[in-house]
């Protein structure tokens, strides 16, 4: 046994605020508080003054099982974080979930009232109304909450705010369906986008929500279908328009009438062409917001972006069948309004199998431009005729050339001096036009590990445009599979400078891609007795991931079909332990992931959850259980969690070896 201190827990402590996870100092002695994990000033047996921060590692929780039907359809958590100091001893906390709201509840607003949390608004931020049941008319909310930052801005003074000042911006992908059972809502209502102010206590690092303001998005023409989200290294929060809308495609078809209805009242006004892009928000010292949307980072499925460390190289999440690696090189620093856009080739070898050799990346470079200047194509009325000239069945004509988008064969003919419209509004098509990879399906989040200098890049599913002879497949474009891996896989991509495009221009970045090979994967199963068609022991259609360097830690979150409880991983890039820290209610998505190594002296883990109950084939072993719990904890189902991992005071232990 090594020697002890008695130290205050208020002295001895500072991991996690009502969810920090961990000290930020390196040495015992500092600040250190463990948030939400009782504040008293009890004293406990800590390791002597001056063990510095070695690691930390989580154990492994169990899957729920219809044995506990409760855990099962809420958030649970049953992992232990173990922090390890350098003199051996260690300090254990259980994890738990603390929510600020489920959406759907009155919240308030700063100025004395109360605001609708997730609730839709249109244009000139009105509420939007479901009157699909008489006489319980009622403003839609959203039940799928998805990107969140956490943040702080210099100055920032809130009103009813009595320690530390720090803001979260939140974002709400869609809402599943009307009161009257109406399904299929999905990119029919503009997505809502908030921020949050919240309250956090100097001694805990707990987290309270004080205000609750939506953000005007008039000026962007409102928002299409906002999935995951990033922090900017400058401290704006990046979010996101996925599954562009095709131009090309009826209105219908693309839900275009429907949204541009619900947001401007007129079912002609909404342009597919403001959609799609990738929008940024700024918060401000009061708890306001502004954004924009950057036109020139490619018309793709945004999904999660990461920004370097260079504060311009984004490299991007596109959340497609027929995706691809995408890269956006800004000409100055934490400006994004002008750069040029890269899309990769990828070459020989290409495996999702872990511990198989990286294939290479090399890259085309797509085009440069303003955000400004593309918009100005949108707003002068350009139409996607006038780009190019697209078929679904072959023209016969050698002037055109078939490529593969969106699962589907199309013959392309580009029209005379349509190159930078093509590249920043047809970007799909464009890039497989001049020969692209883009085989990829469902990539989804995007991070980043400064220190080793690996990005991480999560496939949900390996299949249809991904897999040899399928008919969304493109032979020779460097991603074919011999067979599926519905469950998908975590790549891992090697970071370097000194990269030349196509043309042996030089890329101006020390941050590019150079290869692509699989981290981690999961496992399709038979259907266990459970209902899970994926090995729950593994990851299953990796979504939201998020790194810490702080606790060299890979966090991943899934969107599952395969998972009868989707799951939040924590995965320790040097031990390669992959730990299940937490259960999404049956149906639900994990979604929202951040994790933030330093706020004011914590460190967080902030997740949500979308759609519990949403039941699909593998859930009928669960369904008639599960529903009415599902329905009791959350709205009837039309609610989701907004929140962060915390700590449960009774739970903290310390040992010394």
């Amino acid at each position: 046994m090594k020697p002890v201190a008695t130290l205050s827990r208020r002295r001895a402590l500072q991991f996690f605020a009502g969810a920090p996870m961990l000290p930020l100092s390196t040495t015992f002695a500092g600040s250190f508080l463990l948030a939400g994990c009782g504040g008293g000033d009890d004293a406990i047996a800590a390791p002597v003054a001056l063990a510095t921060y070695s690691s930390v590692s989580f154990s492994s929780m169990s899957a729920p099982t219809l044995a506990n039907a409760a855990a099962m359809a809420t958030t649970t958590v049953g992992s232990t974080m173990t922090v390890n100091y350098s003199d051996s001893s260690k300090l254990d906390f259980k994890l738990a979930y603390q929510p600020f709201f489920v959406t759907g509840d009155l919240v308030a607003d700063g100025k004395g009232g109360k605001i609708l949390a997730g609730g839709y608004v249109d244009i000139n931020n009105k509420p939007i109304m479901d009157n699909t049941v008489a006489g319980k008319e009622r403003q839609f909310f959203s039940d799928a909450p998805d990107g969140t930052s956490l943040l702080t801005v210099p100055g920032a003074k809130v009103a009813g705010v009595t320690g530390n000042t720090v803001f979260a911006v939140v974002q709400f992908e869609y809402t599943s369906s009307a009161q009257d059972g109406t399904t299929g809502m999905y990119g029919r209502l503009p997505s809502p986008i908030a921020v949050l102010t919240l309250d956090q206590s100097p001694t805990t690092g707990k987290l309270s929500l004080v205000k609750y303001h939506n953000v005007d998005t008039s000026g962007v023409n409102g928002l299409w279908i906002t999935c995951g989200a990033s922090i900017s290294p400058w401290g704006t929060h990046l979010s996101s328009e996925e599954y562009e809308p095709n131009a090309f495609a009826s209105r219908a078809s693309n839900f275009m009438d429907e949204f541009s209805k619900n947001l401007y009242g007129d079912a002609a006004r909404a342009n597919p062409y403001n959609y799609g892009h990738m929008p940024e928000v700024t918060v401000n010292p009061d708890g306001t917001a502004s954004i924009k949307k950057h036109y020139n980072l490619g018309r793709i499925s945004h999904e999660l972006v990461q920004v370097m460390p260079d504060n311009r190289t984004v490299f991007m999440g596109d959340d497609a069948t027929n995706s691809g690696y995408f890269v956006f090189v800004a000409d100055q620093e934490k400006d994004l309004s002008a750069g040029s856009l890269y899309v990769a080739k990828v070459g020989t070898g290409f495996s999702i199998v872990p511990g198989d050799a990286a294939a290479a990346l090399t890259w085309i470079k797509l085009g440069s431009a303003t955000s400004a200047e593309v918009r100005a194509l949108v707003d002068g009325g350009i139409k996607p005729t006038d780009i190019m000239d697209v078929r679904s069945t072959d023209p016969v004509d050698a002037a055109f050339k078939k490529v593969v988008s969106n699962g589907r064969a199309e013959w392309i003919k580009l029209n005379a001096g349509m190159e930078k419209a093509a590249a920043f509004l047809e970007t799909h098509r464009y890039a497989a036009y001049v020969g692209a990879s883009l085989g990829f399906t469902k990539m989804e989040g995007t991070t980043v590990n400064i220190k080793d200098k690996v990005a991480y890049s999560a496939l949900q599913n390996i299949q249809a445009s991904m897999v040899a002879g399928d008919k969304a497949n493109v032979p020779g474009n460097g991603i074919s599979v011999p067979k599926a891996l519905v469950a998908g896989a975590v790549m891992a991509l090697n970071l370097k400078g000194g990269q030349k495009d196509d043309k042996g221009t030089a890329i101006n970045t020390e941050w590019m891609p150079v290869d692509t090979k699989a981290l981690l994967a999961g496992e399709d199963i038979t259907s266990d007795a459970l209902g899970n068609t994926a090995n729950p022991n593994k990851i299953a259609n990796p979504d939201n991931l998020k790194f810490s360097e702080k606790m060299r830690t890979l966090f991943i979150g899934e969107d599952s079909s395969q998972h009868v409880n989707n799951f939040l991983w924590a995965y320790h890039i040097d031990t390669k332990a992959l730990s299940r820290v937490m259960s999404i209610p049956a149906g639900g998505e994990s979604t929202g992931l951040h994790a933030v190594d330093e706020l004011n002296g914590w460190t967080y883990i902030m997740s949500n959850f979308q759609h519990a109950g949403d039941w699909g084939s593998i859930h009928s072993v669960v369904k008639a259980t599960l529903d009415p719990l599902v329905k009791a904890n959350y709205k009837d189902k039309f609610g989701a969690a907004v929140g962060y991992l915390t700590c449960e005071p009774a739970q903290m232990k310390l040992s010394n070896a």
